[in-house]
């Protein structure tokens, strides 16, 4: 028998720019929000529609939040991969409000930017070549944080 598998991977763009919060203990949270849209041809009408789906992400990672920080912002298109996680708290009220997340932790997040261009003006490329469009790819896993790897488009 298989084991139980909770993965999650969106391609999407930033709705505003992420959030990132400190806590006493030294630790950080960031949290931002992320729009997947598909589109498809009405074959009554022929007319193009488009559905677009609204995903609350979090990420526990300090290296992960620092690359976040650094290459991130609104309207950046990047890829996330984590796990698919149910929170409940309790709101002013005393009211039970609960909310789905996709969820970056140590080990196992995975970030890839996939824009050409860096918010700083810079391309993600890191060398002096021209083969077009590339990304950088950003795993969790501890406090050694190091880029990972560059892949083509």
């Amino acid at each position: 028998m298989a084991g139980d598998y909770n993965r999650v991977t969106l391609v999407g763009r930033l709705g505003k720019d992420p959030e990132v919060r400190s806590f006493q203990n030294g630790g950080r949270v960031c949290n931002f929000s992320m729009a997947t849209s598909e589109s498809w041809k009405d074959k009554n009408s022929g007319e193009k529609r488009e559905r677009t789906q609204w995903h609350n992400i979090t990420v526990h990672n300090d290296g992960l939040i620092g690359v976040i920080e650094r290459f991130v912002k609104k309207g950046s298109k990047i890829l996330v991969e984590g796990t698919l996680e149910n929170r409940k708290w309790q709101d002013q009220g005393g009211n039970d409000r609960w909310i789905t997340e996709v969820v970056l932790r140590n080990f196992g997040g995975t970030i890839l930017l996939l824009d050409s261009k860096n918010s700083n003006g810079g391309d993600n490329r890191g060398g002096g070549d021209d083969r077009g469009q590339q990304s950088r790819d950003y795993h969790g896993g501890g406090s050694n944080f190091e880029p990972d790897t560059e892949i083509p488009f």
